[in-house]
């Protein structure tokens, strides 16, 4: 299991039955492909449909089928499709249990920047802001550093913000952390990885769960 597969399976324990959970796009859509048999969760895609199923098989996928991103998807029995207007008046009305979203760059006071760099062509922030104001619960997915091997978790966000003090959950291909009124919680560390590589790969201060876990072993 490589780390997005191993980041996909961990979002997808964070779900309960009967969940309403939309993914945002890229590492956040793995999750799809891990809830357990027992776990029935309604993923909503913002582009207007609720009943997203697994990714399709290598052939097998339907060009009417894509996900916000344009990613291929499947539909489960039951889905339904609607359009843009309708979506965001699910987003925005409080319906959303859980959403999960990539980052640029997110801090100790669970604030989130994941839209735009300054200078660089951006499409547009997309649901994001909607999503993290109207879902219950904020995940943030994400590697750990960026590919220059800088921290993503800071002190303090130092790009424009999606949201402030939005997120509740970060979790990585290092680490599982809860952002508390105190802090940033460690609260558990991939296999074969040690709190000091954690330590080290974040900007921002973190405290140690008393009873700290692994995952992904």
């Amino acid at each position: 299991m490589d780390k997005r597969q191993m980041i996909g399976c961990r979002i997808a324990q964070e779900f309960k039955d009967g969940d309403y959970v939309n993914l945002g796009i890229g590492l956040p859509t793995m999750a799809v492909n891990y809830i357990p048999e027992n776990i029935h969760v309604i993923f909503q895609s913002e582009n207007g449909m609720l009943g997203v199923g697994p990714s399709p098989a290598e052939g097998c996928e339907d060009k009417d089928l894509i996900n916000a991103g344009g990613g291929f998807i499947t539909a489960l029995k039951g889905a339904s499709f609607f359009d843009s207007a309708l979506s965001f008046a699910i987003i925005r009305g409080g319906h959303i249990d859980a959403t999960v979203l990539g980052a640029l760059q997110v801090d100790q006071h669970g604030n989130l920047a994941n839209w735009m760099i300054p200078g660089k062509m951006v499409p547009g922030m997309g649901g994001a802001m909607d999503l993290v104001t109207g879902a219950r619960k904020v995940i943030v997915a994400m590697e750990h550093v960026d590919k220059h091997g800088n921290p993503k978790i800071l002190k303090d966000c130092n790009l424009p913000l999606t949201a402030k003090g939005k997120v509740n959950l970060i979790i990585t291909d290092m680490a599982v952390i809860e952002v508390t009124k105190n802090g940033l919680l460690l609260k558990e560390i991939a296999a074969g990885t040690t709190v000091e590589d954690v330590l080290k790969a974040t900007e921002a201060e973190l405290m140690v769960a008393d009873q700290l876990r692994t995952f992904g072993g």
